[in-house]
């Protein structure tokens, strides 16, 4: 049987991972600035992340939600705690999809509602009423086109309001930083205006921290940069350095009843395990602290080299915009530099999203890299 032939692939194989570098079967080694679409929180074979995944699985890799996990409890207290969310209630899933599925799903029964708000160039998923709220037709089947979403433009106060006013919406859902969309962002203004007006609609205000939480953005959650506070926030990606793990974040204004949501995976024992290890990671390397000094140090770097018209994100969640497409310089950085970055809708800008324990000599190999991929392109 072949794949499904849905990825275009580059001729890598990669067969081991330490840190930010990955080794493919030829023996060369990659320096990895995008791990795996900011998957990669606190570096590939972390050590302490190793060993609390080899002692569980010793012990028990999994089991359903129909009996007491004493991990999830753990984790509900040790994330809320390191989030400074303890006003919420945990529901942990397996992607990042599944966890903006269920978050829309609970507005829809907490409103009675049906219609969502979501932003051009916003992305939150590929499955049902996640994909109908990302601004990609192409990947939108008509099956999931039926889900009424209205989209506006980011940072348009009277587009906003103009839709919101017209009533009907359960939920408002957005990014504080665009991943996929290229790294745009609300202003705080924009997005205290959203949260206002969600209040003054009865509506519920998702925030979108599936690419840019965990810290990436030099808060522990990107929407924290804007003094909100969210209804419910929806996680995956970093939260687990590669395990699949989601989650969302409901505020405990919303009340459970049993059967609402379920899950087969989400919460497993490893997956409880594999986020455990990821905050205390970040909590006993203060890896916050690094993704924003390390930002600010990105941003020195990229204004040094004039053929970067703009640096955009916050933290290590970071763009570099060009004048030109960059799919041909990120296949040169790869084959010629043996550098990983990442695109994204906008087609002229370079991702940057490293695993957060970075230092500034990564960040200087990866500038001396890209401005000598520049220019030699240039020379030819």
């Amino acid at each position: 049987m072949k794949l499904f032939d849905v990825y275009p692939l580059y001729k890598v194989t990669p067969v081991a991972a330490k840190g930010i570098e990955v080794t493919d079967e030829q023996g060369e080694t990659y320096l990895d600035f995008y791990g795996g679409h900011a998957v990669i929180s606190i570096g590939h074979s972390h050590p302490h992340y190793v060993n609390r995944m080899t002692e569980q699985l010793q012990k028990m890799a999994f089991y359903s939600n129909s009996i007491q996990n004493p991990l999830q409890v753990e984790l509900g207290h040790r994330l809320g705690t390191a989030a400074t969310c303890e006003d919420y209630q945990l529901f942990m899933c397996s992607s990042g999809a599944e966890a903006n599925e269920n978050a829309l799903k609970m507005a829809s029964f907490h409103t009675g509602n049906t219609k969502v708000i979501a932003f051009n160039n916003s992305f939150h998923g590929r499955t049902s009423a996640a994909v109908a709220t990302t601004d990609n037709p192409k990947i939108v089947a008509p099956l999931n086109a039926q889900q009424a979403v209205d989209f506006v433009p980011l940072n348009d106060f009277g587009a906003f309001e103009s839709t919101i006013s017209q009533g009907g919406h359960c939920a408002v859902i957005l990014e504080a930083i665009q991943g996929v969309g290229g790294l745009d962002q609300p202003t705080t203004e924009f997005y205290q205006f959203v949260a206002q007006k969600c209040q003054e609609y009865k509506v519920v205000l998702i925030a979108d921290e599936v690419q840019s939480g965990f810290g990436r953005s030099g808060k522990f959650f990107a929407y924290q940069h804007h003094g909100i506070e969210p209804d419910i926030i929806s996680i995956a990606k970093g939260m687990g350095n590669g395990f699949p793990v989601g989650g969302v974040l409901i505020h405990n204004k919303f009340e459970p009843w049993y059967g609402q949501l379920g899950t087969t995976f989400g919460g497993n024992h490893l997956a409880c395990v594999a986020t455990l290890a990821v905050l205390e990671v970040i909590e006993k390397e203060n890896l916050i602290d690094n993704a924003n000094e390390l930002g600010c140090y990105f941003y020195g770097r990229a204004n040094e080299i004039k053929a970067i018209k703009k640096v955009k994100g916050k933290g290590l969640m970071l763009g570099l915009e060009f004048d030109f497409p960059v799919a041909e310089l990120r296949q040169r950085l790869i084959y010629n530099q043996r550098i990983f970055t990442g695109g994204s809708a906008n087609k002229n800008l370079l991702r940057f999203l490293p695993a957060l324990n970075i230092t500034t000599t990564h960040i200087d190999v990866f500038f001396e890299r890209l401005q000598l991929e520049l220019e030699t392109n240039t020379k030819e």
